[in-house]
């Protein structure tokens, strides 16, 4: 366990100049259950934090941030799978790239999608036609005020687009501390979405698809140890048929997918892109001229002028196509996780 200094710059991907009372960094459960333990005798504020790539400080917090770096990477060679069994802390694209080292197929669709390995299952991360749920097994939850750790069932995580039960019922006084995936032998190439559809689906690799994936996610979305960012700020939403077709019947090239229960997903940057927004700026934040997705830090961005951009972007997609963008990005205030749709009202 260390301490680093108050600044929580290098801890939020868009190097926001924000600050805690304390940071503390655990690499073991018992590191954890007495960071936690020690905030709340002090009657401090606790977040945990993983590399800060899908949050967005409103302000400085009043408390301490806990960075979970609970590590290691265990396989288990079973007849028709493989069980592999992660630590929270490892880096989610190190994962991907060591399990694709060690010849394990299924999670090469996921490469790139930044943070760490336990923040995933919260998110129910997805790209290229690939959700978390899909490879899940379980979740290593422990509860930080008795020090237990319970294994969650996948199917027991309420999974959804961008849910899970660690957003509602498990989101206070818990901590993910591993995640096990089950990794079917029989390889089944997902090849549905952007330039994986130009792959031919009998002689594709694994590796090939990593390496398209890479290519694509490289060419669109900015590097945050170069642009800060919080990769995707807005989830895609999902409406009823009639709503899409609607649409469609203005915009025949707009993108859409249906979904089993009948209703349909929109593209929410090919929304804010018909908005005219690539590029639009509000201080130091600006929409991305490549995403319109992303909302980017450019020029010294405080938390006021990303939040007053992402309200401007809400606002113009839903004066245009009646449909009002959820942030994907969580809203850390000082003393935690707020609201994030309240917060852009």
């Amino acid at each position: 366990m260390s301490i680093s200094d108050t600044s929580l710059k290098s801890f939020n991907t868009f190097s926001l100049e924000v600050n805690a009372v304390k940071i503390i960094t655990v690499d073991t459960v018992d590191q954890l259950v007495s960071a936690w333990s020690d905030a709340k005798l002090a009657g401090l504020p606790v977040l945990l934090l993983g590399e800060g790539s899908n949050v967005l400080f409103l302000e400085d917090f009043a408390g301490v941030v806990i960075l979970n770096r609970i590590k290691g990477i265990a396989v288990i060679d079973e007849h028709d799978c493989w069980s592999v069994h992660v630590g929270a802390g490892e880096n989610w694209h190190h994962l991907v790239r060591y399990t694709l080292d060690q010849q394990i197929t299924g999670l090469e669709n996921l490469a790139m999608i930044p943070g760490c390995v336990g923040s995933a299952p919260i998110q129910n991360i997805g790209a290229y036609g690939v959700e978390l749920q899909s490879v899940c097994q379980y979740v290593d939850l422990l509860d930080l005020n008795t020090g237990i750790v319970k294994r969650i069932d996948s199917s027991e995580c309420q999974f959804g687009y961008r849910e899970s039960i660690f957003k509602h019922h498990y989101r206070d006084g818990y901590a993910i501390v591993a995640v096990g995936f089950r990794l079917n032998k029989k390889w089944n190439p997902v090849l549905t979405y952007g330039d994986l559809v130009k792959l031919d689906r009998k002689t594709v690799t694994a590796q090939q698809v990593f390496a398209a994936v890479c290519a694509m996610r490289s060419s669109k979305l900015p590097d945050p140890r170069v642009t800060g960012n919080a990769g995707s700020f807005f989830k895609n939403p999902i409406v009823e048929a009639e709503k899409a077709r609607s649409i469609k019947e203005s915009y025949p090239k707009a993108p859409f997918f249906e979904q089993p229960d009948g209703s349909v997903k929109l593209a929410a940057g090919w929304l804010i892109d018909q908005c005219e927004l690539k590029g639009f700026r509000i201080g130091g934040a600006a929409v991305h001229q490549q995403q319109a997705l992303v909302l980017i830090n450019v020029d010294n961005a405080t938390s006021r002028d990303i939040r007053a951009l992402a309200r401007h972007v809400r606002v113009q997609v839903a004066e245009k196509f009646a449909i009002w963008l959820e942030p994907e990005v969580r809203f850390i205030s000082s003393h935690g996780e707020v609201n994030a749709v309240e917060a852009l009202s």
